[in-house]
């Protein structure tokens, strides 16, 4: 019998495994260098954590079970949640900003797809105690810069950036009240998929919307850029009655003054290039509160490689104390798809500093000593297992893609020393057994 992974499941070979970890590495150094503090969570959680943030329907997208203690447990299917509740427990003692970040394998059971399984990596990056635009941006700069890192550019990418407290607000002025509001946000977030039916559940539920209320939020969801936002704003001030609506014009105002602030900054930064002011961004997950923002490639071809927001009521929510959030995701999938497409993931291959070629068995003897003072320095050695002519062991260096070749001979044992090759320079020369160690350190910063 012949087993396989689980559908949905991935094997990383070492060629993968190398591929996997160039990305992790490039997104750990980018992060630091933005300040940001590496955390972990456990993988399995309290099942009631992930009902709590996203209600009872979460449960069909788990791979949930009751463990052998009759607790209702599930692997985590994102960090949000987790993040939360760690920050959360020890918000008193934290300094003000929390800036955190993790790489971690989360898993969903649904329909698989491109870019998509049932199990995968994502960079989350959040901040947490900053109440203001300047979360996102720290925030949005960071992902550009997880992305371009990589050497992608603006004719690869761009960042949909939105704003769901705006909508918010625009539906309070225009007479909608909170449940009504959740349920058009709901038919906002799919209509780029679904066009004029991505109404027909809130008409179902509440009646069709009035057409010229109807317009108007259609002529909101093609908001396109900033003179358009605070046109928009300026109009709904006009038609604003009634101190609900008077109330929520005022801040739509200061929604304003944040709008420009952010994107302000992000031009300061030089990023502007890379962002694309987007009204139809609302993203589905009704605990955003603010900014929304969405990364997607410029062909179309792909789903979203990034997407986060402002989750300011979440800490609370789960058991915290009330604390202004906001982060980000990247998924490995899509992201590695779109550096293949672009033909920018590099192969990779393990390749060692030194290759021991070796005479026979009493100089295997004594490469030993030096091949293990070596490795214990931090120099990745390879050699032979088995007695071979020396032409296979230097074909197998050059295969390796050593740089350096240390020979062990008979007649250089002889004079106490070992011949050092350079295999990039095909240069050669005589080294003593006791400087071999700084001899391929030399050599290999030199190289």
């Amino acid at each position: 019998m012949t087993f396989q992974s689980l559908p949905g499941f991935r094997e990383f070979y070492p060629e993968d495994l190398a591929r996997r970890s160039h990305l992790f590495d490039s997104w750990r150094r980018t992060a630091r260098s933005f300040g940001f503090s590496e955390y972990d969570a456990p993988v399995l959680e309290p099942l009631e954590l992930y009902k709590a943030k996203s209600g009872d329907e979460i449960e069909g997208q788990l791979f949930s079970f009751t463990d052998k203690g009759g607790r209702e447990v599930a692997l985590r299917p994102e960090m949000t949640p987790s993040v939360c509740r760690l920050v959360g427990e020890r918000a008193g003692s934290l300094k003000r900003p929390i800036k955190w970040f993790s790489i971690a394998e989360f898993y969903r059971y649904e329909r698989m797809q491109k870019g998509r399984g049932r199990c995968f990596f994502q960079f989350n990056a959040d901040i947490f105690g900053e109440a203001g635009p300047q979360a996102e941006l720290e925030l949005i700069p960071l992902l550009v810069q997880c992305l371009c890192a990589f050497g992608l550019t603006e004719a690869d990418f761009f960042v949909r950036l939105s704003d769901r407290n705006l909508w918010w607000h625009a539906l309070e002025v225009l007479g909608l009240g909170e449940a009504r509001i959740r349920s058009v946000l709901s038919a906002i977030d799919k209509f780029e998929k679904l066009g004029d039916d991505a109404f027909k559940a809130d008409a179902e539920k509440f009646g069709p919307l009035d057409p010229a209320l109807k317009e108007r939020i259609l002529g909101l969801l093609a908001i396109k850029s900033l003179p358009a936002i605070e046109a928009a704003i300026g109009d709904l001030r006009r038609i604003a009655a009634g101190p609900g609506p008077e109330a929520a014009a005022t801040r739509l105002e200061a929604r304003l003054a944040d709008w420009k602030r952010l994107l302000q900054g992000l031009g300061a930064m030089g990023l502007g290039r890379f962002i694309e002011v987007d009204l139809g961004v609302v993203r589905g997950l009704a605990y955003y509160t603010g900014f929304v923002f969405e990364a997607f490639d410029r062909k179309g071809e792909l789903r979203a490689i990034a997407g986060g927001g402002r989750y300011d009521d979440l800490v609370e929510k789960l058991g915290g104390p009330a604390l202004p959030a906001a982060g980000f995701a990247i998924g490995d999938m899509t992201f590695a798809l779109l550096l293949e497409q672009r033909g920018l993931m590099p192969a990779l291959t393990a390749s060692p500093d030194v290759y021991c070629v070796i005479g026979g068995e009493s100089e295997r003897l004594a490469a030993f000593a030096d091949i293990q003072a070596l490795r214990a320095a931090g120099v990745s050695v390879e050699y032979p297992f088995k007695d071979l002519g020396f032409g296979k062991q230097f074909k197998a260096a050059a295969e390796a893609g050593a740089k350096v070749a240390l020979i062990y001979g008979s007649e250089e044992l002889a004079k106490g020393v070992v011949k050092l090759r350079d295999m990039r320079a095909r240069s050669e020369r005589d080294v003593a057994r006791a400087d071999v160690l700084s001899a391929v350190r030399e050599l290999l910063g030199a190289s």
